[in-house]
């Protein structure tokens, strides 16, 4: 006696559909892994550029094709460059994602000098940061707004956030390794106010710069 289950017919549409689930699984999880990845921003680090409840993407080839395991590089494409902003594993806590500008590469003699940023002894401006505490601090009080000279050392990142007066950054903790990045930061898909739980509209299709 057959059931309904006997069905070749039956059969052949859930194979067909568990197969469709699979490819778009296994897609999914390949342009996340390589391609692209979605962000969200949970602190005031990196504002006016990005605010608290930014939704973002991250371009991931921009760099080159990664190991997703050890972040050796298999393909090289580019390398991060000055004023990039990036995503990047936090080295005191691979576990946690960090967004920051780039400020010095390899090779880089990093210093700031009264709130001022100097990379090999040139002023290094960047439009969009900003100072909201009018004090500056001696480097025997922190390393805020007085630090260095350092020089990047090889394989390696300085980075800073553009909310310069607020921000946990290559000043406290020195420096990000290039496998610890994840990709470029390029676009704005949702921007949430929380606040004032509305959508911040004019801010989503921005690029990120």
């Amino acid at each position: 006696m057959k059931t309904e289950s006997d069905n070749p017919g039956q059969k052949s549409i859930y194979r067909e559909y568990a197969e469709a689930i699979i490819i778009a699984l296994l897609l999914a999880f390949f342009i996340r892994t390589f391609v692209v990845q979605a962000f969200k921003i949970p602190s005031s680090s990196m504002e006016p550029t990005l605010l608290i409840g930014d939704h973002l993407l991250v371009n991931k080839f921009t760099y080159g094709v990664k190991n997703p395991l050890s972040g050796d590089t298999w393909i090289a494409v580019d390398s991060p460059q000055r004023r990039d902003v990036i995503v990047f594993e936090y080295p005191l806590n691979p576990s946690q994602d960090f967004i920051k500008r780039v400020i010095g590469v390899a090779g880089d003699k990093i210093e700031v000098i009264d709130k001022k940023v100097f990379v090999n002894d040139e002023p290094f401006e960047v439009q969009s940061a900003v100072y909201r505490d009018d004090r500056i601090f001696p480097s025997d009080m922190g390393a805020r707004d007085n630090f260095g000279p350092v020089v990047v050392p090889a394989d390696s990142l300085f980075v800073m956030g553009d909310n310069r007066d607020n921000s946990h950054d290559s000043r406290f903790w020195k420096f990000v390794n290039l496998k610890a990045v994840k990709g470029k930061a390029f676009v704005l898909y949702w921007s949430w106010n929380s606040d004032d739980f509305n959508v911040r509209w004019h801010r989503i299709g921005q690029l990120i710069h």
